[in-house]
């Protein structure tokens, strides 16, 4: 494995994958998608760039590295900030016009017009603005003081000052990066964000294809997290009345137009822009991406890999409910450990199982299991850890997902490989794939249950109306088996992929 190395002794890849906070550091989602992607198509190389926080997280890999991933680089946006104390030497020279041009792009509220981040990239992609040109330069200090006297609306120009900097100082770490990265005939970033952003630079370098794919909407979800974000250093009094952001602070609001511009840019940039399914689709649409170059690939599951875990399943109804997934407020865990409550009130025999790690958000993690204790749910509820999905989802009698935000869950493929049956909350595609999409699809039935999201007595109701009753257990079991057999299968999937990758590198 060769990691760090000087791009002349690399070899030309074909494919370089731009990752955010996922393979080969963390586990589940859509790091099991990409070990999936690499795993199935031998034959295509690949280099990967990992973009992470602080590199503290990010302690050790989850996943072992394939023969066919010749170069992994990483870089860690805390350093930027880090870097930032230390820039020394001379004042930066860039013309006042590139860093004019990155303000108006990332921060100025007026949307950009078609072709505005063409330059920035330009910029970005030769070299021609670094760390010294935004720290140091009197016209960034001049770019910064225009526009905080035109436009914010937070009385204090140190929180504006600083927040820009916050933001552009791992614009110009990526660009950096990217001197350092090994040359690849394709691009394919697994998400807008900083990845997608890299994606945009290093296609102007090199002049290749640029594929995206998104699981979840990312601009979306970074809204989501920014919304309660408790970090951002802004006036508690000062709100910004807008049509687009109503009550939202000015410091705050930058942080969300700049993840939107991102996506904006990366939409505008990357050919094919792809989702997991047509709701995703349309979002993408909305937000900036050209409807003929936007497509579905859904999922796919290796079934053969599940065969055996589904004729090895206990008989009977097991009392036990499951949450698969991070320990994360985006998973909305508090709201299973409510519904449980709910459960066990009305069969005491039943159990819930928490299955996954609890080092992403610690607070949060522990503000569940004081829930916990606060409902009389110990010994009714057990935190579980990271644990091998094959061997938990058998013991299951009913799968329970509720997330605020999901694109395309491969649990609840994984679930219905498995023999079991899903309640889930309204999000993302999880109604399309419980209830069927196509009138096709519909005709097998539902798959289990949806309900509102963050609605604990409604999720109970829902996994006790299956446990009680054996035959719609057993027809949700059917329908569920049914529908990824026929409509999710791995080999669909890296077909599509594989036939992309093809296309893209005819195109170099």
């Amino acid at each position: 494995m060769r990691k760090n190395q000087s791009p002349s002794v690399v070899p030309v890849s074909d494919v370089c994958l731009l990752l955010e906070g996922t393979w080969p550091y963390v586990r589940g989602g859509v790091s099991s998608w990409i070990n999936q992607l690499i795993l199935g198509l031998p034959e295509v190389t690949f280099s990967v760039l990992f973009i992470g926080g602080q590199r503290e997280a990010y302690p050790r890999r989850h996943y072992e590295v394939p023969a066919n991933v010749v170069h992994i680089e990483e870089v860690f946006i805390e350093e930027s900030w880090q870097f930032r104390s230390s820039v020394r030497g001379g004042i930066g020279k860039a013309p006042a016009e590139d860093l004019d041009n990155l303000y108006r792009y990332f921060h100025h509220p007026e949307y950009p017009a078609e072709g505005a981040g063409e330059a920035v990239l330009d910029a970005l992609a030769r070299g021609d603005l670094s760390i010294q040109d935004v720290m140091r330069s009197r016209s960034s200090w001049n770019t910064v003081s225009k526009g905080y006297l035109q436009h914010c609306t937070d009385p204090s120009f140190i929180n504006y000052f600083w927040t820009l900097r916050t933001i552009q100082a791992p614009i110009l770490l990526l660009a950096e990066a990217a001197n350092r990265m090994p040359r690849a005939r394709v691009l394919h970033a697994v998400s807008t964000g900083y990845a997608g952003l890299m994606g945009c630079i290093l296609k102007r370098r090199w002049h290749c294809a640029y594929i995206l794919s998104e699981h979840g909407i990312y601009t979306k979800e970074r809204k989501i997290d920014l919304a309660q974000a408790s970090w951002i250093a802004e006036n508690p009094d000062e709100a910004l009345s807008t049509s687009l952001d109503p009550g939202t602070g000015y410091i705050r609001l930058l942080w969300i137009r700049f993840f939107e511009r991102v996506g904006l840019m990366v939409y505008r940039s990357a050919d094919p822009v792809i989702a997991l399914y047509e709701g995703n689709r349309q979002r993408q649409i909305l937000d900036g991406a050209d409807s003929v170059r936007a497509q579905v690939i859904p999922n796919g599951i290796d079934l053969e890999l599940w065969r055996k875990v589904l004729t090895d399943r206990p008989e009977g109804v097991a009392p036990v409910i499951g949450l698969i997934g991070r320990v994360v407020p985006i998973k909305d865990v508090k709201t299973f450990i409510r519904a449980i409550r709910g459960v066990v009130s009305a069969m005491p025999e039943a159990q819930g199982w928490i299955v996954g790690p609890e080092d992403e958000d610690a607070e949060y993690a522990a503000e569940c299991h004081s829930l916990v204790s606060s409902l009389g749910l110990e010994g009714k509820v057990q935190f579980l850890g990271f644990q091998q999905i094959r061997d938990i989802l058998p013991q299951l009698g009913v799968m329970v997902l509720t997330s605020i935000s999901e694109a395309q869950p491969l649990v609840i493929l994984e679930a219905w490989c498995a023999g079991t049956p899903v309640v889930s909350s309204d999000v993302g595609s999880c109604r399309e794939l419980i209830e069927g999409g196509s009138a096709e699809d519909r005709s097998l039935g539902r798959a289990g249950e949806v309900v509102a999201i963050a609605d604990p007595q409604a999720t109970a109701r829902a996994v006790l109306d299956l446990l009680r009753n054996p035959d719609r257990w057993k027809a949700a079991q059917a329908s569920g088996l049914a529908r990824v057999n026929r409509y999710y299968g791995e080999y669909l999937m890296l077909t599509r992929y594989r036939d992309l990758y093809r296309a893209a590198m005819e195109t170099v």
